[in-house]
């Protein structure tokens, strides 16, 4: 988070920045998946620097099972302002008794971990009003720990999600390391043990469930997961491979192979997540780019005012080294670096002409008093099969400031220096529904108005709905001491626009 001082003096230096635009050319007059963080309060910089952390270390940024009892419905709290620090978190009760942890939402990833007792490096609080919590295994009857023997265990080592030394015995517990590109990790070792959540059945009835699952139980933390401004629990991955949350509970017959989210854009948050499958008239789909370890989409072109970008289609051509990927662990959204300058040449153009430009330290910003939507254009995303999806300008800029009537907004989509990988992010993601059907190895989306209620498949091949935006709209019980959502942090209106620096953001 920007210290106070440097943000009161950014703000001061764009407000100035305003004034002196104005006087010189004035301008014309269910369940809900939220996201904690400061409102406004943080440098673009810090944003991009977190999501290079998340991704660095797998080299992103540059420098359906049938018979299915129900979906699993998770409560899931916070904002989703694209200019807060911190996550999307949802809660999960494991052990027994169990206890509650909140754990960070992340399509980028696959395994759930929490932070265990002892735990070197595990922040203690967090800035976010949430009472953090240590998972013991030895306080839960129903723990206990996976060895290297085990056949989940070497499925893991296969996929790189685990570590067994080979002078170790059999028996000894089956670990894990995870590292990011700005040196912070975490590492620990795999337990089995009770999850309980719960289940949405048919005419819209609900049952307490539970299974036996396998997570990661962190006894070390460093680098930005020692922070507590952002602090939570552990991190929910919600991947494919075989020892993701989704896959165990497909595999155990609790819920489909889907799950799906739609992200409510406006300050107050709010959303939906299942794991199961929204079914909406809009929906369309696009295949899932096979073998690879994130959600690869085949992007095919892209579509600014009418007019398709003059880019070499086989720029988005998915490899070790390209691709687009959607990724709701990701707060901004990263154009591969050939296709950047393009795509912000385009917006530039097509402005509406009472919109006056702004460059700063390279970064392509606007001021005007009118509205986003009536003032700049349209992009529209075309993926295998000809299949669109609309960029409205809330989805590709960032409001930075205003004075009086007038707003300065800045692109907030970021250039992917030196790398031709494109990642879809919150920023892109939030006022749509996104269905991950892994089932069938697509993907689905459409504009949906996240403050509403939708319908949810509730088992396969049977068209049963379930009116999942009426379950739980408190979210339901929070754990004691947790302030409801306006009392998790402070609204902050801070102007950083005229001071990007070059670097990345979010660090999971």
């Amino acid at each position: 988070m920007r210290p106070p001082e440097l943000a009161v003096a950014v703000a001061v230096v764009v407000g100035a920045a305003l004034a002196a635009v104005a006087v010189a050319e004035p301008l014309p007059a269910a369940l809900r998946l939220e996201r904690a963080l400061p409102h406004r309060g943080v440098a673009v910089e810090h944003l991009r620097e977190r999501d290079r952390a998340r991704h660095g270390g797998r080299g992103l940024l540059g420098g359906g099972g049938g018979g299915v009892a129900g979906v699993v419905d998770f409560p899931v709290e916070g904002s989703a302002n694209p200019f807060m620090v911190g996550l999307y978190f949802t809660r999960v009760k494991l052990g027994s008794p169990p206890k509650e942890y909140f754990v960070q939402i992340d399509t980028g990833s696959d395994i759930l971990w929490v932070a265990c007792s002892p735990c070197t490096g595990c922040p203690s609080s967090s800035g976010l009003n949430i009472q953090l919590e240590f998972f013991n295994p030895d306080s839960s009857s129903t723990s206990s720990r996976i060895p290297c023997s085990d056949d989940r265990c070497t499925a893991a080592l296969q996929t790189g999600e685990a570590v067994c030394q080979t002078s170790n015995s059999a028996s000894s517990p089956c670990g894990y390391t995870f590292t990011y590109g700005d040196g912070s990790g975490t590492s620990g070792y795999y337990v089995s043990d009770t999850m309980y959540f719960d289940t949405v059945m048919g005419n819209e009835q609900t049952a307490n469930s539970s299974a036996s699952i396998v997570f990661g139980c962190s006894n070390s933390q460093s680098g930005d997961l020692t922070k507590t401004d952002r602090a939570v629990d552990g991190i929910f991955g919600f991947g494919q491979h075989q020892l993701s949350v989704v896959s165990q509970l497909n595999s155990l017959g609790v819920s489909p192979k889907v799950f799906s989210h739609c992200l409510k854009g406006s300050d107050n948050g709010g959303g939906i997540l299942v794991l199961g499958e929204i079914v909406e008239p809009g929906l369309v789909y696009t295949p899932l780019v096979p073998s690879q370890p994130h959600y690869n989409l085949n992007l095919e072109s892209i579509v600014v005012n009418g007019q398709k970008l003059a880019i070499d289609s086989s720029l988005f051509t998915t490899s070790n080294t390209q691709g687009t990927i959607v990724d709701s662990g990701t707060t901004l959204a990263y154009l591969a670096d050939g296709a950047y300058d393009p795509f912000v040449n385009a917006i530039t153009a097509a402005v509406s002409p009472s919109v006056r430009s702004l460059v700063s330290k390279g970064n392509q910003c606007f001021v005007t008093s009118s509205s986003v939507d009536s003032s700049f254009p349209t992009v529209t995303l075309y993926f295998m099969g000809g299949v669109a999806m609309t960029v409205k300008p809330e989805n590709y800029l960032l409001q930075q400031a205003s004075i009086d009537n007038n707003v300065l907004w800045c692109i907030g989509w970021q250039r992917n220096q030196g790398q031709q990988i494109t990642i879809l992010g919150d920023l892109v993601l939030k006022d749509k529904i996104f269905v991950y059907d892994l089932a069938n190895m697509r993907m689905g989306w459409t504009d949906y108005d996240c403050s509403t209620s939708v319908n949810v498949t509730t088992s396969s091949g049977k068209n049963q709905f379930v009116n999942t935006g009426q379950f739980d709209v408190n979210g339901g019980s929070r754990r004691r001491g947790a302030p409801p959502y306006g009392g998790l942090v402070p609204t902050v209106l801070v102007a950083v626009a005229l001071v990007f620096g070059a670097s990345s953001s979010r660090g999971r």
